[in-house]
């Protein structure tokens, strides 16, 4: 039960939520000049550190329904930045790859990533950032369990 001197962990919550959302904005408007969804992004990365991928290992690292991880795939090899191509193993199914302008793409994108991050938290100190880095990994790891 929270006490006066000690505040709720549902306050802790609404501001660890509300520092998550505050980024996620951050984020989104950081990706117009490629004009990709955060979604999009992130699977560019996935792909440029799975690569070669198959479709359906992404939908799985994406969280997201196969159906969902098609569109997303469509969209982006429509855009130049993906490539599928059969699988070497299987050539019944299909595996992805970025193409030399998803690489350029990704890694403007991720150059882009680190600045609003480091200019998000840079209003902390490096030790607390290191704290918060120690505890976000620390709840991280319990919610494995």
């Amino acid at each position: 039960m929270p006490s006066a001197d000690r505040p709720s962990d549902a306050g802790l919550a609404d501001l660890f939520l509300a520092a998550g959302r505050a980024v996620r904005r951050r984020w989104s408007a950081a990706l117009a000049p490629w004009d990709l969804p955060p979604h999009q992004a992130r699977a560019l990365r996935l792909v440029d550190e799975l690569e070669p991928v198959r479709p359906g290992v992404l939908a799985e690292r994406l969280h997201v329904a196969p159906r969902s991880v098609t569109d997303v795939v469509d969209a982006l090899v429509d855009r130049g930045y993906l490539t599928r191509e059969p699988d070497p193993r299987d050539r019944r199914a299909m595996v992805l790859r970025l193409t030399a302008d998803g690489r350029r793409v990704r890694r403007a994108i991720e150059a882009t990533r680190r600045d609003e991050a480091e200019d998000y938290f840079t209003v902390l100190s490096a030790d607390d950032r290191a704290t918060l880095r120690r505890i976000l990994q620390q709840l991280e790891e319990s919610s494995r369990d």
